[in-house]
């Protein structure tokens, strides 16, 4: 796992605004502890990580987590949907999010859920993509720097 690599796209994202569960000043050791957290589960198979590369680094990643419930061997989640803020507006958040569907399709999982903050390009990308707005939570969590705010949630039948 290239953990460096990896690190350096969360803390890129964290200072460009994305709202992904980190605030502003996110470490690198900190970043790379993040990654080394979902090893186990990449490696147990209930996580798939797909990153890209652009021929000399990773450039976006998107991880897919299998819901472990018994009662949901037909659920997945989509996170850590990242783009490094050199490479937006090109269309590779679009093809992280069909390989990620693509990949959930092969596991089975038949309905996917995600969500993000309301208003950002994660949220105008899903709605795009073909991805349905299920409700808006306000105040569910802080930007980056700290502010509250809203998010929306969707899901995606396969």
């Amino acid at each position: 796992m290239r953990l460096g690599e990896l690190a350096a796209i969360l803390i890129d994202s964290v200072a460009h605004g994305a709202s992904v569960n980190f605030l502003a000043g996110l470490t690198s050791e900190e970043a790379a502890e993040f990654w080394r957290s979902q090893i186990p589960g990449i490696v147990g198979g209930s996580r798939r990580l797909l990153a890209a590369d652009d021929g000399a680094m990773l450039v976006g990643t998107v991880v897919l987590s299998f819901a472990h419930q018994p009662n949901a061997p037909h659920r997945a989640e989509i996170g850590k949907m990242l783009v490094r803020s050199h490479a937006r507006r090109r269309g590779l958040g679009r093809r992280l999010l069909i390989a990620a569907e693509d990949a959930a399709r092969a596991a089975g999982r038949t309905v996917l859920l995600l969500d993000t903050q309301t208003g950002s390009a994660g949220e105008r990308l899903y709605s795009r993509c073909g991805w349905t707005a299920f409700g808006i939570v306000p105040d569910h969590a802080l930007t980056p720097d700290g502010r509250l705010a809203p998010t929306t949630f969707f899901f995606k039948r396969m």
